[in-house]
């Protein structure tokens, strides 16, 4: 068997609980070679490189 609230819990008291329930900001780093925002540890999507050598073809 599993264990019953014996009393209803009230607003705040769940309120309370999920104030941690936030989304996080997203940190975003500058590109090397044309200084453009990009994830980190991810091939820039302007230029198409990644730890300054090309990795992939970026269509103009």
């Amino acid at each position: 068997m599993m264990a019953n609230p014996k009393k209803r819990s009230t607003r705040t008291r769940g309120r309370l609980r999920r104030t941690h329930w936030k989304l996080k900001l997203v940190t975003l780093s500058r590109c090397d070679q044309c200084q453009a925002p990009r994830l980190p540890h991810h091939a820039c999507p302007s230029c198409g490189s990644y730890r300054g050598r090309k990795v992939m073809e970026v269509e103009a």
